[in-house]
């Protein structure tokens, strides 16, 4: 057994707590109209449970930026920070899905990937420095077809009518039997469009589209594909998702206007900006953990549920290096459950 292999063991129940502990932590906001205060209690609660990990991990993707919202930012560091405990790179979302959370709305989780970084590499996850990406989703038995030749590669660039026949062609279904799922933006009115015009099922989002990108590779989602401009974070973390389930995406820069194409340029190339990024580029190594756990239900995830002085949450655990998932069913007693808080530097109970 390999030294890195012991090193994910050690750590990769700790992810699962943290982001058990920021649902648990954020549902207090279910339904009351304010997302930055769910954010916050969840950003409160993976802080507070990392302050008792012995990891070094920096946050290399990290939400809250983008609207001004109490977040885990860029840079940020989670753990002790001990000379001999392992370095991670980190990427989370502490709410994919605020808004939804913020209505009472279905489709929110908290989620965590991390990336063990080898002695002498400077990191294991690239950060895509737009707001927006384009980012199309498949599974692992679309992912075989194109790699064995039964299909050509899919394209950012095609046609979306002809990536419908292509996927269907791979799944062994007609066009009409697939399942498409878009974040509901005028943004995505094409793809939206398309998926209609071409005559399969549509299933639009309005919020938390990670669990929606994962879902075409887990083998129970009934989704077959997912499409769609959203945020460059929630793409990152699908991408660590699907090292350990062995689907794709496809990523590409999307500036929303001239003046964040300007922006960009001042670093990048026209190159960089056209890129087409896979999974692979985006998470280097076979080391990545993915974590999530259901705040509000989601085609990932039941959501918590609170049955008297009882909450039960429902999460998943994957490691890429074994490919192997796991489905986490916990029972946590509110009576004596504490949770771990960065703000009070000590236990809180529920």
């Amino acid at each position: 057994m390999s030294e890195t292999k012991d090193l994910e063991r050690m750590v990769e129940f700790e992810f699962v707590r943290a982001t058990e502990n920021a649902a648990l932590h954020s549902l207090q906001w279910m339904g009351r109209g304010d997302k930055e205060a769910a954010d916050e209690a969840a950003c409160d609660a993976i802080k507070g449970m990392f302050d008792l990990v012995d990891i070094r991990g920096e946050v290399v993707i990290g939400e809250g930026i983008k609207d001004n919202a109490p977040g885990i930012f860029l840079g940020d560091k989670l753990g002790r920070w001990g000379a001999e405990d392992p370095r991670f790179d980190i990427a989370l979302d502490p709410i994919d899905g605020t808004s939804n959370i913020s209505k009472g709305m279905p489709n929110s989780i908290s989620v965590m990937a991390a990336v063990l970084v080898p002695d002498g590499k400077k990191s294991s996850m690239v950060n895509i420095p737009s707001f927006y990406v384009e980012k199309l989703a498949y599974g692992a038995r679309v992912e075989r077809c194109i790699k064995n030749g039964t299909i050509k590669p899919i394209s950012l660039d095609h046609p979306f009518e002809q990536t419908l026949g292509q996927v269907a062609k791979a799944l062994g279904k007609r066009i009409g039997e697939l399942v498409v799922t878009v974040l509901d933006r005028p943004r995505n009115q094409s793809y939206i469009d398309a998926v209609r015009h071409a005559g399969a099922s549509l299933r639009l989002i309005a919020d938390g589209d990670i669990t929606s990108a994962v879902a075409p590779s887990l083998h129970d989602s009934g989704i077959d594909l997912y499409v769609g401009k959203g945020g460059a974070p929630e793409g990152i973390l699908t991408a660590a998702a699907l090292k350990a389930l062995g689907g794709d995406i496809l990523l590409r820069m999307w500036p929303r206007d001239e003046e964040e194409r300007a922006e960009l340029l001042k670093t990048l190339t026209q190159e960089d900006l056209a890129r087409v990024y896979h999974r692979d580029d985006l998470v280097h190594g076979d080391s990545a953990i993915f974590c999530a756990t259901g705040i509000s239900d989601s085609p990932m995830l039941p959501g918590v549920k609170l049955i008297g002085k009882t909450a039960i949450t429902h999460s998943i655990l994957m490691r890429s290096r074994s490919r192997t998932v796991r489905y986490i069913k916990a029972v946590h007693d509110l009576e004596v459950k504490t949770i771990h808080l960065r703000s009070l530097r000590g236990e809180e109970h529920l």
